[in-house]
């Protein structure tokens, strides 16, 4: 008689951390949407039609546009009031000209972050290249909207969610890195000097890498199907980020996933071609997310007027609700 009643009552608790424990998913999960919708197109436009003017005079690697680029994203974290880590109102990872070897002038990564409530020695690392190619020597401005003014602006808007979060006491659990690279246009600089020089959050405690490059237009090959992303290398180091991925997306958005450059045979090798690789690099999990190329790749006509914001607006919230779970659980997810 006792062994039932003791079976009995080991049931309810079982049922009731159940209970407890669908809660608290679903109110995270509503959380999450909440904090999402606060990414829009109006303000991911509003922003490009600056970053990628001809202001910023195609944001060359340690030319005077790049310092403006810099300048405007700077301001746009102490605007929000999300601190840097390096220093107190110190927002640049100085990269000198020595670390450069094609003759580009000294250069700055630019680092903000949201400080992790119960795991703050974890990070989750968005990234995103803010430097692109410059003058074309007949005079003409290479913006760059999409590579990467739209990846840099989803950043900013991704950084905007987690602080309202954050600000009603719903901060994330791990700590998030916003990371903007310089250098990716010439050899994947910013990024390498990040992984192998100075790495603010060691590399050991950082959980994942989402790298985004590229995600405001639509490819030849989705003419007629607009909802899709390439991601690529999300199963190469975990398979466990992969689910995560995919279960995300199920949830929230049903965009296609499209892996075909995750092929290990690609021959456009886009895996070895964007900053996440020097984290994949240090065995640290990633994910690139990429609309693929189109007529106006590294052209002056690649401005902010031929940007799809509502599929900016789509994607960006993807990426935002998978940092979110990944600086969210319980466990941080495994290298394989």
């Amino acid at each position: 008689m006792k062994k039932t009643i003791l079976l009995f009552c080991i049931a309810i608790l079982i049922a009731g951390c159940s209970t407890c424990q669908n809660k608290n998913t679903a109110n995270n999960a509503a959380k999450a949407t909440e904090y999402a919708k606060t990414i829009t197109a109006n303000n991911l436009k509003e922003a490009l039609y600056i970053y990628a003017s001809d202001k910023f005079e195609g944001r060359k690697t340690g030319e005077p546009g790049q310092k403006k680029a810099i300048e405007f994203i700077k301001n746009h974290y102490v605007d929000l009031g999300i601190p840097s880590p390096i220093a107190d109102g110190d927002y640049f990872q100085d990269i000198p000209e020595t670390f450069f070897s094609n003759n580009a002038k000294a250069s700055e990564n630019v680092l903000a972050y949201i400080k992790g409530s119960e795991k703050p020695d974890e990070v989750v690392i968005i990234s995103a290249h803010l430097d692109h190619i410059g003058i074309s020597k007949n005079g003409s401005i290479n913006n760059g909207a999409d590579d990467d003014g739209s990846g840099t602006v989803a950043i900013l808007e991704i950084a905007k969610a987690f602080k309202a979060a954050a600000d009603k006491g719903h901060g994330p659990k791990r700590s998030v890195l916003f990371l903007h690279v310089t250098g990716e246009e010439i050899g994947l600089y910013g990024s390498r000097y990040y992984t192998d020089i100075d790495p603010i959050f060691p590399l050991k405690n950082t959980v994942a890498n989402l790298n985004i490059d590229m995600i405001g237009r639509v490819d030849p090959k989705h003419e007629n199907q607009r909802n899709y992303l390439y991601l690529i290398g999300s199963d190469k180091l975990s398979k466990e980020l992969h689910d995560v991925s995919e279960a995300v997306n199920k949830a929230y958005f049903n965009i296609e996933f499209d892996y075909t450059y995750n092929d290990d045979n690609d021959p456009n090798r886009f895996y070895y071609r964007s900053d996440h690789y020097n984290f994949a690099k240090k065995n640290i999990p990633i994910i690139f997310y990429f609309n693929g190329t189109h007529a106006d790749y590294h052209k002056p006509t690649d401005t902010p007027d031929k940007i799809q914001y509502d599929l900016l607006e789509t994607r960006a919230r993807l990426i935002f609700h998978t940092a979110w779970e990944l600086a969210n659980r319980d466990k941080r997810i495994k290298v394989d």
